[in-house]
């Protein structure tokens, strides 16, 4: 009987062993749902809010056994950058103390990589890059953008950690603030690194995870070219998605900080939605069991960086967008899963330009004024060519039949 009972007990620590390494929807429902909770009030970066997010992050490194890596032996990042007043628009700044949150899993490897996803969102109220019509007053709850990345930074952390098999790198846990601003959070890291930079074989970035449509299982990754390996591997490495590859290693998300330390890097997104940047985008929303598809991808391509030797950096060409300031929006969020000609809407802003123009969901924007445009980022840079009060035509292919609509800016 005695043989018996030790054999159960056996048999019932190797069950707990194994769910320790599982992705766990129950542990991301808990941590998306209090970020993007009310108490929260939309993770302002630099706010009272921000710092309740950061000690929440900071308990769970601590449960998790991630030690600290932030300044003075703390697990904070502390920093200072000017906030504009206007996303396009330097003049008026105000000076911001922000913080990021930042953990490290020392498992004695030569090199390590870096996890990471910013966990700041827009607050409440007239934030310049809400989309909402009638933000006054609202919470921006930023459960996809991202308390879904802050999840999986944690997820991981507590996957890696409780891992019983031997891990071939370190890990360096860091969730960033200021990212909604211009990816402050991650240039003041990169600046002032609390570990060699050149020990880092990549970074991992994770931003909106959570939005996982089933039907189409369509996955972003950026970065692919930044390393020659990504390519192949991606490639072999098994996951259930429609998986949508760019090269580019610079981005609209903290991975382009590393990338700029020429550092190889991936970053994953599920795909743009009509509550993006809205007081909408709700826990009530995710995907949960889309996320940990994900995550566990992101574990198998972990897995096969470690039969490879140090990743090679690769310069990539960088997306034009970056370098055009915008005096205007036409109110409209771009679908970037499109594949062909033009720049389709995933979703149109009531009460902005595109809206008044008679501009729907579903539409594919052909010609901006004078400008063609192909692809999202040649409307982005069309659209810089215009200013408050502009009034221009814009072709758009709607059923497959070209209409030309007049919006005014």
């Amino acid at each position: 009987m005695k043989k018996y009972l030790l054999v159960i007990v056996a048999i019932f620590s190797l069950l707990l062993s194994v769910s320790a390494q599982e992705i766990s929807a129950v542990e991301l429902k808990n941590h998306i749902t209090f970020l993007s909770s009310d108490k929260l009030n939309g993770r302002e970066t630099g706010s009272a809010d921000e710092l309740i997010a950061a000690n929440y992050i900071r308990d769970y490194f601590i449960k998790y056994k991630i030690a600290p890596k932030g300044k003075s032996n703390t697990y904070y990042f502390p920093y200072t950058f000017n906030k504009p007043k206007n996303p396009h628009d330097t003049i008026g700044s105000e000076p911001v103390s922000a913080i990021n949150v930042v953990g490290y899993l020392d498992n004695g490897a030569e090199y390590t990589v870096v996890i990471g996803a910013h966990f700041d969102h827009l607050g409440v109220g007239n934030n310049p890059s809400s989309l909402e019509a009638n933000p006054a007053g609202k919470i921006f709850h930023g459960a996809d953008d991202n308390a879904s990345g802050t999840a999986g930074v944690l997820e991981l952390a507590r996957y890696f950690s409780g891992n019983k098999r031997k891990e071939n790198f370190n890990f360096l846990f860091i969730c960033f603030s200021g990212e909604e601003h211009g990816l402050f959070g991650s240039k003041k890291y990169c600046e002032n690194p609390t570990i060699d930079l050149s020990k880092v074989n990549y970074m991992i970035n994770m931003d909106m995870i959570g939005r996982l449509n089933d039907s189409t299982k369509k996955l972003m990754i950026y970065g692919v070219g930044t390393a020659p390996d990504w390519y192949s591997l991606l490639d072999k490495t098994p996951g259930d998605f429609s998986i949508k590859k760019d090269s580019a290693g610079v981005g609209p998300s903290d991975q382009t900080s590393f990338y700029l330390k020429d550092i190889p890097v991936l970053h994953f997104f599920t795909g743009q939605h009509s509550d993006y940047h809205k007081s909408s985008d709700e826990v009530e929303k995710i995907n949960f069991q889309g996320e940990i598809k994900v995550l566990e991808y992101i574990i198998k391509i972990e897995e096969g960086t470690e039969k490879l030797p140090k990743l090679q950096f690769l310069k990539t060409r960088n997306p034009e967008p970056g370098t055009h300031k915008y005096k205007v929006t036409l109110g409209v969020m771009p679908d970037y899963t499109f594949d062909g000609n033009g720049m389709r809407i995933d979703g149109v802003t009531d009460g902005k330009p595109a809206s008044k123009a008679g501009i729907l969901k579903g539409d594919i924007v052909i010609k901006l004024g004078e400008t063609k445009v192909g692809s999202t980022m040649e409307y982005m840079k069309a659209l810089s060519n215009f200013k408050s009060g502009d009034t221009t035509d814009i072709l758009i292919l709607r059923n497959a039949e070209e209409i030309k609509l007049k919006v005014t800016f």
